[in-house]
């Protein structure tokens, strides 16, 4: 007959309880768990290029606004210099005219965007805008000249543009160069 191991004392917890619960056995190996699955990939140039245009988006907010004397220029990067330098200087056909005199920002805005939709329907590739040089604008800015130069500047059809010369109108009116749709 097996002798059984005396009562442990009542001080020792531990002993106590391997007493209560009996022999154990040990058990088998569990596996490892999988392996967390690998990151999906990233198109991190076209981030890249997102995180551009939102900072360069940004940069032409904060561009400090025109004064009335000021030349609105602009141009893509696909387009060369001495495409703006021609502009500059007059030596495109002007196709069609808007002259925003007389109306206030929201107005200009749609009456803008409009021409600009037309001309580009119509086959237009040099439009003439007069927005007047802001020389008796109730504020410090030309109004109705900063909302063209930011409404062209965020327009993917608007290649360059430039302040008109002297004879169309000088510093009061910018000519627009548009990207023509194809077919016309």
């Amino acid at each position: 007959m097996a002798e059984h191991a005396p009562p442990p004392d009542d001080d020792d917890v531990a002993a106590l309880f391997r007493a209560a619960i009996g022999p154990v056995r040990r058990l088998p190996e569990t596996p490892p768990p999988p392996a967390a699955p690998k990151p999906r990939a990233r198109a991190r140039m076209a981030e890249r290029d997102d995180a551009d245009a939102r900072d360069a988006f940004r940069r032409a907010m904060d561009d400090p606004e025109l004064q009335a004397g000021d030349a609105m220029r602009y141009r893509r990067d696909e387009i060369p210099p001495r495409v703006l330098q021609k502009l500059a200087r007059g030596q495109y056909a002007v196709q069609d005219e808007l002259d925003l005199h007389g109306a206030d920002v929201v107005q200009a805005e749609a009456m803008l965007r409009r021409f600009i939709k037309e001309a580009r329907d119509s086959g237009h590739a040099c439009v003439l805008v007069v927005h007047g040089k802001g020389l008796h604008a109730p504020g410090a800015m030309p109004a109705l000249k900063n909302a063209v130069d930011r409404i062209l500047r965020q327009r993917a059809d608007v290649l360059a543009f430039h302040s008109a010369p002297a004879a169309q109108g000088g510093t009061g009116a910018v000519l627009v160069l548009l990207r023509l749709t194809p077919g016309k």
